[in-house]
């Protein structure tokens, strides 16, 4: 079983930032709409935390206690939406910022969700198949008084994968007695996963690129790309450009890149890769680093793989129309300033990389109806919905004049809001 790679090493105080962060963008957002006080007391903290200490057996037989997070956002939307890491380094105020951060998200989709996030505090590289399934299936035991169809439906994340999700589902299914496919998302489709959902992130953010290179009156045979990652997502974004007709000259994973000016055979990258462990070393491609690629001539730039990598110190330097944010976070607040001043459409990652959980809820409503979508259908509604949402920003940009986060988090931030309003508070 191969799990989703562990992305990174965060020290704990980078979640209290991240938390800080998202908190402020949302302030921002709030302060434009002039949102009433008693309604930011409300959307600017979890409704919902739930932190669990579970012992699991491992091989050798010794007893080890994990802790884990599940925290809800907000539920006024509906039930609560978001993935489920297993990570070193999370922590519980990166659990809640993400949690917030998937509010907005499945609010400017026009999803009827509210945001949640879970976490292990796990390394499962270090561990093996029967004990990561241990470990699951008490997690999913402990978190099941507040997780289910109607109330808050995980996914896959950092570190967990498609059989990470069967076996939450089965636990589940075990403790009601009857089979519950729609109490997750993101499972093996022999058991109720939807068609198309392991590329819906990087096919969502193609759809979106596309639509936004309209926008700039720009031929898409004449768009190159740079893309800095080839894990899931930036390899189906490369796949995906490609089939279209746009030109990927350059791409990276965490040894470096590779660039080819008149465009690198896609395929040939990827098997590369596949092969060796990088992209480095391909035929007929230069080697780059991961920071030169930023810097590459380009029509369109998807950081797709780390946070923070476009800041104040290289943002002046950057030559791309379009930066589409398929990681969650790559542009720091201050380059967002200098991108904007530059004429640089920046699309947000809770607008770019929302594909995912759109095709999660598509799987959400196909296993509550027990009734499945062609690939073909599930592709043609995400390219519908994910587009809608970005005229929709695009709209909100150019009528109050600010950059396409500012407008999406408007958006988005208003919805949830309206939906407080209307419900009230009870008692």
């Amino acid at each position: 079983m191969v799990m989703t790679d562990v992305e990174r090493t965060a020290a704990p105080s980078e979640g209290a930032d991240l938390l800080s962060t998202v908190q402020q963008q949302f302030d921002e957002a709030a302060d434009l709409l002039d949102l009433p006080a008693r309604l930011r007391g409300i959307l600017r903290v979890p409704q919902r935390e739930l932190t669990v200490n579970f012992p699991v057996k491992r091989d050798d037989g010794r007893i080890e206690v994990f802790q884990g997070f599940r925290v809800q956002h907000n539920l006024a939307r509906g039930p609560t939406k978001g993935g489920i890491r297993y990570h070193p380094a999370v922590t519980l105020d990166e659990t809640r910022a993400l949690a917030m951060l998937m509010t907005w998200k499945c609010a400017l989709a026009g999803l009827p969700y509210g945001g949640a996030k879970g976490a292990v505090i796990v390394d499962p590289k270090q561990l093996s198949i029967g004990e990561i399934e241990r470990l699951t299936r008490r997690f999913a035991t402990e978190i099941s008084v507040v997780i289910g169809p109607e109330r808050d439906i995980p996914a896959p994340d950092i570190g967990t994968n498609p059989q990470v999700m069967a076996w939450i589902m089965d636990t589940i299914s075990m403790h009601q007695g009857y089979t519950v496919p729609a109490v997750v998302t993101g499972k093996p489709i022999n058991i109720g996963g939807s068609e198309g959902r392991l590329e819906a992130t990087g096919r969502g953010l193609t759809y979106v690129l596309t639509a936004a290179s309209q926008h700039l009156g720009l031929n898409i045979a004449d768009v190159r790309l740079a893309i800095q990652g080839c894990g899931n997502v930036g390899s189906t974004v490369a796949r995906e450009a490609a089939a279209l007709g746009m030109k990927v000259i350059a791409i990276s994973d965490s040894r470096g890149g590779v660039y080819n000016p008149h465009g690198l055979d896609v395929e040939a990258v990827l098997t590369h890769k596949a092969h060796t462990g990088s992209v480095a070393g391909v035929a007929n491609a230069d080697l780059i680093t991961n920071d030169e690629l930023l810097e590459i001539e380009c029509e369109v730039l998807v950081p797709a793989a780390l946070s923070g990598v476009i800041t104040a110190q290289n943002a002046d330097r950057i030559k791309a129309q379009i930066i589409a944010e398929a990681a969650n976070g790559p542009t720091t607040k201050a380059a967002d300033a200098i991108l904007y001043d530059r004429g640089c459409l920046v699309i947000p990652d809770i607008l770019a990389n929302a594909g995912g959980v759109t095709v999660s809820y598509f799987e959400w409503v196909q296993g509550l109806q027990e009734f499945f979508w062609s690939e073909r259908e599930v592709n043609a509604q995400l390219r519908r919905v994910i587009t809608n949402a970005l005229q929709q920003v695009l709209r909100v940009a150019a009528e109050r004049q600010v950059d396409l986060r500012t407008a999406a988090y408007m958006l988005a931030v208003q919805r949830v809001a309206d939906a407080v309003t209307t419900r009230g508070i009870y008692p």
